[in-house]
């Protein structure tokens, strides 16, 4: 079962209010997806923590609906 890009975005801005998100379907199948992750709350935490926040708003998902995703997160350059 394929997930929508759309639906991977609400569901990390539910969780990451000021989160801004771009999603790639990497082959077309609604399976793979590389997502980069823009948020100041992700300020002062380690890139572990940063992908553990999106992991959380995705959770349930990964390795059922969402198959793979390839993520980067960042804080914003005013941050």
């Amino acid at each position: 079962m394929a997930m929508d890009a759309g639906e991977i975005e609400r569901l990390i801005k539910e969780t990451i209010a000021d989160a801004v998100v771009t999603i790639e379907d990497l082959r077309g199948d609604g399976d793979h997806y590389a997502a980069l992750v823009v948020s100041a709350a992700f300020k002062g935490k380690s890139r572990v923590q940063q992908h553990q926040m999106v992991y959380q708003a995705l959770i349930g998902k990964i390795g059922g609906d969402l198959h793979a995703l390839a993520l980067q997160t960042s804080v914003p350059e005013d941050a």
